[in-house]
């Protein structure tokens, strides 16, 4: 369990206690018993939410894969990142963060797919992105949402922190999405892996 301030832009943090393995579980089984499918596609986090939803029993059934894209010409190559998106607005922002979820939705054919970019530190940061500084995406096929953060700690809380508000923006995100739109690629394939 960790404990991390979160803010969202507002300038009010939140202080909360999470566990990556149990929002993990609970959205895997929702998205089992929705038989639905989720792509990942990863940059500060280094695989630490693929790790998370892949370490789940029957992971295979709803987790399709994920993307590490930490260095920007695999942000472009794999994930159809624009060039033009990483030099205007920077590898470490809302917009890169859409374009990533987005190209990770469709290189998948995930029914979603969720991104993570941002500055875990303890270098790398400035004044207009310090570390800490995360963005987040989730694309559905008819949605997408960004999400920006504010984290402190150490390198790996920052990234653990990441991965958890990453989980808990994919379920807002079906949350609000009406029961007419869901969708899943699998149908009625046998998952194995």
């Amino acid at each position: 369990m960790s404990t991390c301030v979160c803010y969202n832009g507002s300038g009010k943090g939140k202080e909360r206690s999470l566990n990556i393995i149990d929002l993990a579980e609970t959205l895997g089984r929702r998205l089992t018993t929705e038989r639905r499918t989720i792509a990942v596609a990863e940059s500060c986090t280094g695989g630490d939410l693929s790790h998370s939803l892949s370490a789940l029993p029957g992971a295979s059934a709803f987790f399709l894969g994920g993307i590490i894209a930490y260095h920007n010409e695999v942000k472009v190559n794999l994930l159809d990142v624009p060039s033009a998106t990483i030099a205007q607005h920077g590898a470490v922002s809302e917009q890169t963060a859409i374009a990533m979820a987005s190209g990770c939705r469709t290189r998948f054919d995930s029914d979603i797919a969720v991104a993570i970019t941002g500055i875990a530190g303890p270098s790398g940061g400035t004044r207009e992105k310090p570390v800490g500084l995360v963005f987040l995406a989730a694309a559905t096929r008819d949605h997408v949402r960004g999400r920006r953060l504010m984290l402190s700690g150490d390198r790996n809380a920052i990234r653990n922190d990441a991965a958890v508000a990453a989980l808990s923006l994919v379920r807002s995100l079906l949350d609000e999405e009406p029961a007419a739109d869901r969708r899943s690629s699998l149908n009625d394939q046998d998952p194995t892996g």
